[in-house]
């Protein structure tokens, strides 16, 4: 299950005497929140610190992130609307090409199938807070967390946090979004099944309508029939989910639905580096709005695709003043605060699996990574962005051994969770997992706070 981790660790400070730590308020929230974990957890095998605060956001930062929802669901769509119009030809079918390069037939036609329109309904980027705003380093369309970032939001809530998106924000805007839909969850995916199952439960609760939390090796294809599906696994991983090709052909018929749609090129972290292509810059300005395009330019970091193409000798790989990749392996240090991360189709492509921070490589090792992701272009692209650092906070941790809570410098990552209703997607929580000030990949590890966020 997912745990809590309580230590004690040199190098973290007291909290001043303006917050009491040792107070027997404190105490008895970091009791509440330990006493609220369901008994089957959130997760297998995970474990986290524990916080007896929310993290709080600014009401000037909520409202930002409230319009990135809108702003990430108008691009998910342009997106759509760029892959179809490319794979039907004219001066962009390179976008499609690109796009479906090392999937199989089978999933790059069954992506143009009746579901044209559709998009997913659910929406988590991935936000570094950093000193000068947010960096999306990441558009999740099948995030974990729904689950733990819904319970978290309820069990800070009862302590008098006022939560982000309020305190069953995630359990009602997941009921609005798939209304009666059965959650579908493979072998792949099945750590995150407590968290699902008690996503289920608290709508049942609730009076929502619910479907059921099952796995496809314990039903018959046939019993799928007429069923409207989330589902909880990657396309990537089809050849692991049992009644795959059977739950595909039924989709495929009319059968049953499925959410997110069977889309396999809206799946790719290129997306964010085709966003700054010189090549569609006139593309993104007629198919966003001006406010739209404005805020993503603020939170997207430049990005390139790592195309082994050769240039014409006059020309240049924009922004980074070098002809070939082969010159950037000559970077030095500050020149290298870049990533480079695998877009998709492939099991390194969650997490912080398959991602090379340039600047915290040596130089062999960063030759070493641009070699490899040019090899892997065939079948798998890779994105190259700008590197931005999170800001260092300070947030409170209980320490079990001192018995009181301590502030942890750390930096954060806001993963906002938005649930799509027409034209509207809407802001329901927001989960931030507070990493120690030394790391740079911000990700979930034992280290780390996991918090809802709340308005200050």
């Amino acid at each position: 299950m997912y745990a809590f981790r309580v230590v004690s660790e040199p190098g973290f400070s007291t909290m001043p005497a303006s917050m009491p730590s040792t107070s027997a308020m404190t105490l008895e929230r970091v009791r509440h929140v330990r006493d609220s974990m369901p008994e089957g957890g959130m997760f297998e095998g995970k474990e986290w610190r524990i916080s007896p605060e929310a993290f709080p956001l600014e009401e000037a930062q909520v409202r930002i992130i409230e319009a990135l929802g809108t702003a990430a669901l108008a691009f998910q769509r342009a997106c759509n609307r760029l892959y179809f119009e490319s794979a039907e030809g004219g001066s962009h079918a390179w976008v499609a090409r690109l796009l479906d390069q090392g999937k199989p037939e089978r999933m790059v036609a069954l992506g143009r199938k009746s579901w044209r329109e559709e998009v997913p309904r659910v929406i988590r980027p991935d936000l570094i807070l950093t000193e000068t705003g947010l960096s999306i380093t990441e558009l999740d369309n099948l995030p974990g967390g729904i689950g733990l970032t819904g319970w978290l939001g309820e069990t800070y809530a009862t302590l008098g946090e006022n939560i982000v998106g309020g305190a069953s924000g995630m359990v009602e805007g997941f009921a609005n979004a798939f209304p009666g839909y059965d959650i579908l969850v493979s072998r792949e995916s099945q750590g995150y099944q407590p968290e699902m199952e008690w996503l289920n439960a608290r709508m049942r609760a609730k009076g929502l309508p619910t479907g059921r939390v099952f796995n496809p090796w314990t039903v018959h294809a046939s019993q799928l029939a007429g069923l409207d599906i989330y589902r909880f696994f990657e396309l990537w991983d089809l050849d692991n989910v049992e009644h795959s090709a059977e739950i595909l052909a039924m989709a495929e018929r009319g059968e049953i639905r499925i959410s997110p749609p069977l889309k396999p090129f809206l799946e790719e972290k290129l997306w964010l580096g085709l966003f700054w292509s010189p090549a569609l810059q006139e593309w993104w300005e007629k198919n966003l709005s001006p406010e739209h395009l404005t805020l993503l330019k603020q939170c997207i970091p430049y990005g390139w695709v790592l195309d082994p193409v050769k240039l014409p000798l006059h020309a240049e790989w924009p922004r980074l003043g070098i002809h070939s990749w082969e010159e950037m392996k000559k970077f030095g240090n500050k020149e290298r605060e870049l990533v480079i991360k695998i877009s998709g189709w492939s099991e390194k492509s969650w997490g912080s699996r398959g991602v090379n921070i340039g600047h915290d490589l040596s130089t062999e090792g960063w030759a070493a990574a641009i070699d490899e992701a040019l090899a892997a272009f065939p079948t798998n692209p890779h994105l190259m962005q700008r590197f931005h650092r999170g800001r260092v906070i300070a947030h409170p941790v209980w320490d079990e051994a001192k018995q009181e809570a301590v502030m942890m410098q750390g930096r954060v990552r806001l993963c906002p969770y938005y649930f799509v209703q027409g034209d509207e997607a809407k802001l329901s929580g927001v989960l931030a997992t507070i990493v120690p000030a030394d790391k740079k990949i911000l990700h979930g590890m034992s280290d780390a706070m996991l918090v809802p966020c709340g308005v200050s």
